[in-house]
């Protein structure tokens, strides 16, 4: 993944651990919020921009469907692969005709260094990026737009939210973040301990879905989507680009049950594009997989029947 440093693009030719071999996330730099004087609630005035494959950039589009966004905040996507310009567009990108998304960052912060990422909530207005923090943006999209959109399905409850907080802490530490420890390792040890974490954390995932059918309370929360856009891609990518090959979600019968529930749901499987998602880590990842071949499988039906009506209230 490249970044940018005064201005201009570096690659940085696969390396994204520090000297112990452990795989370290930098922080997102553009964490302003919706609704203040600043950023004011309208419609058609932001535009988010997102990949069909990063797992952080679902978030934002199952949120976008969750809430009836879609008339409200258009959407521009890039291409699978993130190459030597980093997220490139297919086509250039409807505001300004930019080819690269780190054109976007140059615009919204000229003397802006660090990495490129998506998705990013841009503001039409004052050509700015608002948030590129897809935890702070699935927060505004749950309940900024409510007043216009009349849709007050609420996946952040105040009954809830000290659940919430606690388990998309550890989903985000272990697993979420977890298969990328495990796939950019470049120690044994450090793939090692990671791989223990994931699995571990997995394990107990598990287990709380053998009582319950969501991971708090009783309905879908922004905790279930923020596990499912990385269990979505889990069988097909992680298991093997990712070294995660302890087992395979389906092999879990109350995470495959739920992967399958929430896919089902609105929002969920009808923004995931496995074509996309594949292309991105295969072709993407050149360290880990300098040939760039992209595996034919496994197939993977998300459609076949679930039995979680259970654990219905």
């Amino acid at each position: 993944m490249g970044m940018l440093i005064d201005g201009v693009w570096q690659e940085s030719d696969g390396k994204w651990a520090g000297k112990d071999g452990e795989f370290r996330r930098d922080a997102s730099q553009f964490r302003c919020h919706i609704g203040s004087d600043i950023f004011p609630i309208e419609a058609d005035r932001y535009h988010l921009y997102v990949s069909l494959a990063c797992p952080w950039a679902h978030r934002a589009l199952i949120f976008r469907q969750l809430k009836d966004l879609q008339t409200m905040i258009p959407v521009t996507t890039v291409q699978a692969e993130m190459l030597e310009h980093g997220w490139q567009f297919a086509e250039p990108e409807p505001l300004y005709g930019f080819h690269f998304a780190h054109q976007l960052y140059s615009k919204a912060q000229a003397d802006y260094s660090g990495r490129v990422t998506v998705p990013i909530l841009w503001d039409k207005k004052q050509h700015r990026i608002v948030c590129n923090e897809s935890a702070d943006m699935i927060r505004m999209l749950n309940s900024d737009f409510n007043a216009l959109t009349h849709n007050h399905d609420d996946y952040y409850p105040p009954a809830l939210r000290r659940d919430i907080d606690t388990i998309n802490a550890f989903v985000y530490e272990h697993i979420n973040n977890g298969v990328y420890r495990c796939g950019f390792a470049t120690t044994q040890a450090a793939y090692d301990a990671a791989y223990e974490r994931l699995f571990s954390a997995l394990d107990m995932m598990e287990e709380r879905l053998s009582s319950q059918r969501y991971l708090v309370g009783q309905q879908i929360t922004e905790a279930d989507v923020r596990l499912f856009t990385t269990l979505v891609r889990f069988d097909a990518v992680y298991v093997g680009h990712f070294k995660c090959n302890r087992n395979r979600i389906i092999d879990m019968p109350n995470l495959w049950g739920y992967l399958r529930d929430l896919f089902q749901q609105k929002g969920f499987g009808d923004t995931v594009n496995m074509e996309q998602i594949k292309r991105h880590y295969y072709i993407s990842h050149r360290a880990i997989n300098p040939t760039q071949i992209i595996p034919q499988g496994p197939i993977i039906d998300f459609h076949t029947p679930h039995d979680r009506a259970r654990f219905n209230p």
